[in-house]
């Protein structure tokens, strides 16, 4: 008989330790693909040089290059550590009730038929991804039909963690759709809609509303109108992402423009926001998840499932984050000072925009810089291309996105010249 923390090997003699006992059940277990983003952080980690500059985050960074926090939110939550009523207890499954009202509210505005017909049902998230992970259970399960499998339309380029998001919830048929022209650096409508047009009925189609992720290129009003009439037409359930909602413009409710247009044609539609980036809740983040349904008798089963698979991927979402939302939302003399703020935000983005476009011009630049100055939000795609991009890790140490495109707010004034140079010794060595 073999003594206890021993066990006998394959000839029958003791052998001592849990490592040589038995086999893990994760020994097979392989590591996940790199993903191009992740490869390029450890680049840019593992580079000495003095210079590096890394323009491929996802925050918005202050023109001190680091992530920001509101004047505002940095003074409501001293608020809230001496507010005695303030107690710690897990909030709701589907979150502060004071939050998502709110951001239903500026998302869709107060006369919103959907709204006013109680139609809409609110989710708050702990993020954006959240927001479009249960989004996706969503469609896999009950709002398009029972054995929907897809597929889902994404744009190319898009956020390379959308894909994935939606093969975790099962969704396996994943398709693009032509939405950048990487020669004209527009966004190429005619394209865009070809591709929607062959879409099988019942498809799903992700599209950005506003400060499309990574291109910065959004479509216009009269864009949208082209798109909505198509996806209506051709039984298209729309997904609608607003991943920086309010760094666009400036305006929640601006950016949620398309949203509100899609709204008041009747369609029904799903929204995963992020409030996180324009009131700088990075260490608490917040999402939001806003469904429109038909038919208000629809309502109390969807969110009695939509409770149910909240309570199986986190069951509750974070409370400090969504009450500072919430409490700037509810009081007019806040959300004035935000706004201040914000706007100060989004203008800071729009200058070093245009002063780089100004810089390329003054090198001598070959190429047209102006879809710099024509692009939202902290995205913008430069147009580089693949070699471009090596000259500029390699010989310039700066880390752009493998698409070319780069987090406008990580330019500041230290470092925007030496950007601008590389930029132009790129292109120009490139020739």
């Amino acid at each position: 008989m073999s003594r206890p923390g021993s066990c006998l090997n394959e000839t029958g003699v003791e052998q001592n330790g849990d490592a040589t006992c038995s086999n893990s059940v994760l020994t097979d277990t392989q590591g996940a693909a790199v993903t191009p983003e992740a490869r390029l952080l450890s680049s840019f980690k593992t580079d000495t040089h003095n210079r590096k500059l890394y323009l491929a985050g996802k925050e918005y960074y202050s023109e001190e290059g680091k992530t920001f926090e509101l004047h505002l939110v940095g003074k409501i939550k001293q608020q809230f550590c001496g507010d005695p009523t303030i107690c710690p207890e897990y909030p709701p499954s589907l979150g502060l009730t004071g939050f998502t009202q709110q951001v239903t509210e500026v998302t869709f505005g107060k006369s919103c038929r959907a709204v006013v017909e109680n139609r809409v049902l609110s989710v708050q998230t702990p993020g954006f991804t959240a927001a479009v992970r249960l989004g996706a259970e969503l469609f896999r399960h009950w709002l398009v039909s029972a054995d929907w499998s897809g597929p889902v339309y994404l744009s190319s380029p898009c956020d390379d963690s959308l894909a994935d998001i939606f093969r975790a919830a099962g969704v396996q048929d994943i398709r693009p759709y032509r939405y950048w022209d990487d020669k004209k650096r527009v966004i190429c409508l005619e394209k865009l809609l070809e591709d929607l047009e062959d879409a099988p009925e019942h498809s799903v189609v992700v599209l950005s509303a506003s400060a499309h992720c990574p291109t910065g290129a959004d479509l216009s009003q009269s864009q949208w109108v082209s798109v909505t009439e198509l996806l209506m037409r051709r039984r298209l359930f729309p997904f609608l992402l607003l991943p920086v909602q309010g760094l666009c413009h400036g305006d929640l409710e601006r950016d949620a423009w398309p949203v509100q247009y899609c709204a008041s044609q009747g369609m029904e539609l799903l929204c995963a926001q992020s409030v996180s980036h324009c009131f700088g809740l990075y260490g608490e983040a917040v999402g939001h998840l806003v469904c429109v349904l038909k038919q208000n008798s629809l309502l109390l089963s969807v969110q009695s499932q939509a409770d149910k698979l909240v309570r199986s991927l986190w069951a509750q979402p974070s409370d400090t984050g969504a009450r500072v939302v919430a409490t700037v939302l509810s009081n007019p003399a806040h959300v004035v000072e935000w706004q201040g703020e914000v706007k100060h935000l989004v203008e800071r983005c729009k200058l070093i925009r245009e002063i780089l476009r100004q810089r390329l011009r003054l090198l001598g630049t070959p190429g047209s810089w102006d879809h710099l100055t024509q692009q939202g939000g902290l995205y913008c795609c430069t147009g580089l291309n693949g070699q471009q991009l090596e000259f500029l890790s390699n010989r310039r140490h700066i880390y752009l996105l493998p698409s070319g495109c780069l987090n406008v707010s990580a330019i500041n004034g230290r470092n925007l010249d030496y950007i601008a140079e590389s930029i132009h010794l790129a292109v120009s060595s490139s020739l």
